[in-house]
């Protein structure tokens, strides 16, 4: 057995009545980090191909109190309503992986930077001599094993995230893209993802309104 695989004593499960709907609420603990995750469980799931999947960062200024300098929130939000919409999946909402990993005070350091002297959000990270992005998957890749997920439809613009999955012997069938409109306070952020870590965003080429300066999440 995998040393690093979930076992029961890390792991709770309840029904989670939301305004979506019941979910099964998955919480973990992963040793290697010490961080406890959750994964919301929608319909049948446990031995199925390509299912629909949202492996979701967490993001406080975005998720919990709707920041516009990143899509964070709305991504989340827009996971969970497609989830619903076709009647399973799974989100995997993934703790300390706050401002990619760098957590809540430097995240917040970046903001200074960006808003004051114009960084982007790599740029801001990096003069501060942190990391553009140290996140780890695997625990998203083993609550999944747990859950006897066969094969996963990704919803994601990241295709850095399917190779993460990859590696940890998670079979990606495929990308599924989840956009939302940019705006004057995200689309600096949401170009550096695309032109600086590839990330696939088309939505930004219908975008015409300002571009006040280069905000970040």
């Amino acid at each position: 057995m995998d040393e690093q695989a979930l076992s029961h004593e890390d792991i709770a499960e309840s029904d989670l009545v939301t305004r979506r709907g019941t979910f099964r609420a998955v919480a973990f603990r992963d040793r290697l980090h010490g961080h406890e995750h959750m994964a919301l469980v929608f319909g049948k799931t446990r031995m199925r191909e390509n299912v629909l999947v949202r492996v979701h960062s967490e993001c406080m200024t975005g998720d919990i109190f709707g920041a516009m300098r990143c899509e964070c929130g709305e991504q989340l939000d827009a996971a969970l309503d497609r989830i619903v919409s076709e009647g399973s999946g799974v989100l995997v909402y993934l703790r300390g992986h706050e401002g990619r990993g760098i957590g809540l005070v430097a995240k917040v350091r970046t903001h200074v930077l960006q808003d004051e002297k114009g960084l982007d959000t790599l740029d801001s990270a990096t003069t501060l001599g942190l990391p553009v992005d140290t996140r780890d998957y695997g625990p998203a890749a083993r609550v999944l094993t747990y859950l006897r997920v066969q094969s996963v439809r990704l919803m994601s613009n990241n295709p850095d995230k399917i190779r993460a999955l990859e590696s940890h012997g998670i079979a990606v069938a495929a990308r599924v893209p989840l956009l939302v409109p940019a705006n004057d306070h995200n689309v600096g952020y949401l170009t550096a993802k695309r032109d600086r870590l590839g990330h696939d965003l088309p939505q930004l080429d219908l975008f015409s309104g300002d571009y006040p300066h280069a905000a970040g999440g």
